[in-house]
């Protein structure tokens, strides 16, 4: 085993690297929470949601383990599936039309994946846009939060407007955002979710919440999700397609080259085994919409367990199997999202996190800075990702033109079909 991770050539140890997946999957455990809360919201099961994202999350991140050999998890992401959920399904598409564009998405990123036009893709879009990209989706993810806890709600004279802080949800909300940010600055690893776990405690001995009945049960409930995708209406979702396709290509790969330099598994600038890594996140997003989720992503969160130590593919086998023994907890798992107080934070300090990427922007190129901006405002206030991906593209477009700056020909082809589905939708 240590011959086949390379153990001795990147200079750790069986025990780190345990301890690192370990590390890791702490980070990022909030996921099964969260992201079945977040589909029971568009119609879904929670027991076949939260079965999928646990089987999404343990077939990804063996293969980057295992194939790949980096420390990296890989889970379904919160910001595209926030936008899958609240904008698209509660927008009007069924879930089974959604998993069916997602499936598709994904189907097209394995292709990506295999082939040299993969670079080219990615090469096409301007590094301004993909931060900006990151951004929005972290905008409209805290937007969300902020939404689902009362601390925004809806106002007829401004449209939104300040919640009150007496109500319950409202109120524990600012308690879990104050424990996470406090364990956060003490560098706590795991810090989201122990401050979930804080904030539940606190509900607890407010009544605001209870323990469920049972808190382990069999694993139950995939029967609702499995095969339930429809491919029904795929020509009206192009532009979702594209979308999830677009964000989750720019993300993972962002995301692995991060924790990559991290570890200093990337040489000369380049990145080993990287179509190993990327299939790894497109085999999990298609598996995963076919089991009755949404796309998976590369989580940043990974680089606590490179911090840790993480050096090899080991530590993502440690983070998956610890990830596998959840499906006996769904029970708690269920009654924490019962309470928008407990995950609401997660998801406003989540999308917080997601801004950084900003400061990388040439905010003094009006080129860059008018197509970034407007890509990352029209994410939260339109309630779509779609529309800031969109404009952002065309925007980019027309002014490097008008500046006769040069253009990829495969961004004149996005902006066209941007424009299209904005006229004609």
């Amino acid at each position: 085993m240590e011959k086949f991770f390379e153990f001795k050539a990147r200079g750790t140890n069986l025990r780190t690297e345990i301890v690192a997946g370990l590390t890791t999957f702490l980070t990022i455990i909030y996921i099964v929470i969260i992201n079945p809360s977040m589909f029971v919201a568009g119609g879904m099961d929670f027991g076949g949601v939260y079965l999928a994202t646990i089987i999404a999350m343990v077939t990804a991140t063996l293969i980057m383990g295992v194939a790949a050999n980096y420390p990296i998890a890989i889970a379904p992401g919160l910001g595209i599936n926030a936008w899958l959920v609240y904008s698209v399904i509660l927008g009007g598409v069924t879930w089974q039309e959604a998993l069916g564009a997602a499936a598709i998405a994904s189907g097209l990123f394995i292709i990506l994946s295999v082939t040299e036009f993969r670079e080219v893709f990615i090469n096409s879009i301007p590094e301004s846009l993909k931060l900006a990209m990151g951004a929005g989706i972290g905008l409209f993810v805290s937007f969300i939060g902020l939404r689902n806890s009362g601390l925004i709600i809806s106002s007829e004279s401004t449209s939104v407007t300040l919640g009150s802080f007496s109500e319950p949800t409202a109120h524990l909300t600012i308690i879990g955002l104050i424990a996470m940010t406090s364990l956060m600055i003490l560098r706590v690893k795991g810090a989201i979710f122990f401050g979930m776990i804080f904030t539940a405690i606190t509900a607890f001995f407010l009544g605001h919440w209870q323990l469920p009945p049972e808190i382990v049960s069999m694993p139950h409930g995939l029967d609702e999700t499995f095969l339930q995708l429809s491919f029904a209406n795929v020509p009206a979702l192009s532009s979702v397609i594209l979308v999830l396709l677009l964000v989750t290509l720019f993300d993972t790969t962002a995301t692995m080259l991060g924790v990559g330099r991290q570890a200093g598994l990337i040489k000369d600038g380049k990145f080993p085994h990287l179509r190993s890594a990327l299939l790894a996140d497109s085999v999990g997003s298609f598996v995963g919409a076919f089991f009755g989720t949404g796309p998976t992503s590369a989580f940043v969160e990974s680089g606590t367990g490179v911090s840790a130590g993480g050096r090899t593919g080991f530590a993502s086998v440690v983070t998956a199997v610890l990830f596998l023994l959840l499906i006996f907890f769904e029970p708690l798992a269920r009654s924490i999202s019962s309470m928008p107080a407990i995950s609401a934070p997660a998801l406003i300090l989540t999308g917080a996190l997601m801004i950084e990427g900003v400061s990388e922007i040439n905010w003094n190129d009006y080129t860059e800075l008018f197509p970034a901006f407007f890509t990352m405002i029209l994410m939260p206030l339109t309630y779509s990702i779609a529309n800031g991906v969109g404009f952002g593209i065309i925007l980019h477009v027309i002014l490097k033109t008008v500046a006769r700056q040069k253009v990829p020909p495969l961004l004149y082809v996005l902006a066209i079909l941007f424009a299209c589905e904005l006229i004609f939708e």
